[in-house]
């Protein structure tokens, strides 16, 4: 039973929860019906609970309001969690898949950080959908240091130090995509939208492996040679130019570093080629 002063409360989560997509089409009209309900039995707090809801966004912020549907969601079905488990895990890859990790970060039930972890330790899983799980973790305050194979090396992991974010990545990662950005942002701009979006699920995959720890020396002219090999890589998928003599030209990779850039560019094709399959 809903304390008389969380009327309000309770409406406004509703129309918010209302706005959402992503459900069924049977969960919204549950939720209409029963905002009609509260409005119509309560209607001294239908106002109240408009105001509240007009102005959600100036006093939460999104992960907040993440965090309400997920516990909103966790009151009304006590499977709600397991389910969300059962889409991240067991059913085929999708947008769905992500979807049900977020919310997964906001369940306060101790048998999920188990579940995951069994997931990315024991099962062969796609290293991008492995760095999100890793996200997820983290999101849920997870701390310390985890083994786990990323492709083909064991890795080391600290789960508090999983980037959230784009600009939460070290800066020598950026400093790469800078150099990209200075070649081709004004003259080919489609490529450097492209190495953008490539660079950061690249990133993603390969985060904890040897790759990721060479893109962080700034030293023997590795950046350069990361550069080089994400412009040959993005210009090759969007026009089939494999001219790779040009591009370590405008990267400045001499002959001493031809070995290096032909393995970390070997590195990134195989990424390409596999798209989202998993192993």
């Amino acid at each position: 039973m809903l304390e008389n002063e969380r009327y309000g409360e309770a409406m406004a989560m509703l129309r918010f929860l209302m706005q959402c997509q992503g459900q069924e089409q049977k969960q919204y009209e549950e939720w209409e019906a029963l905002l009609q309900w509260l409005e119509a039995a309560f209607p001294q707090y239908a106002d109240r609970g408009a105001d509240t809801d007009a102005t959600a966004e100036d006093e939460v912020n999104e992960a907040e309001l993440a965090r309400r549907h997920a516990r909103f969601k966790q009151e009304q079905d006590a499977g709600y969690g397991n389910k969300l488990l059962h889409m991240a895990m067991d059913e085929p890859l999708s947008e769905q898949t992500i979807l049900a990790l977020e919310q997964l970060s906001y369940l306060d039930l101790p048998e999920i950080d188990d579940a995951l972890l069994n997931w990315i330790k024991e099962r062969e899983i796609h290293p991008l959908l492995q760095f999100r799980v890793l996200q997820t973790l983290r999101r849920r305050g997870m701390e310390g240091t985890i083994e786990i194979s990323r492709g083909d090396e064991k890795a080391e992991i600290e789960i508090e130090s999983i980037p959230l974010q784009p600009d939460e990545f070290p800066e020598p990662i950026m400093r790469i995509l800078e150099r990209v950005a200075d070649q081709t942002e004004v003259h080919e701009p489609t490529l450097f939208y492209f190495a953008q979006e490539l660079w950061s699920q690249f990133v993603m995959a390969v985060y904890g492996t040897k790759d990721y720890r060479s893109m962080l020396v700034e030293e023997d002219g590795m950046p350069d040679i990361w550069a080089a090999a994400l412009h040959q890589t993005v210009s090759e998928s969007l026009s089939g130019h494999k001219d790779e003599e040009e591009t370590r030209a405008i990267y400045g990779i001499t002959d001493a570093l031809r070995f290096r850039f032909e393995q970390v560019y070997r590195s990134m094709r195989l990424f390409v080629a596999a798209g989202m399959n998993t192993p």
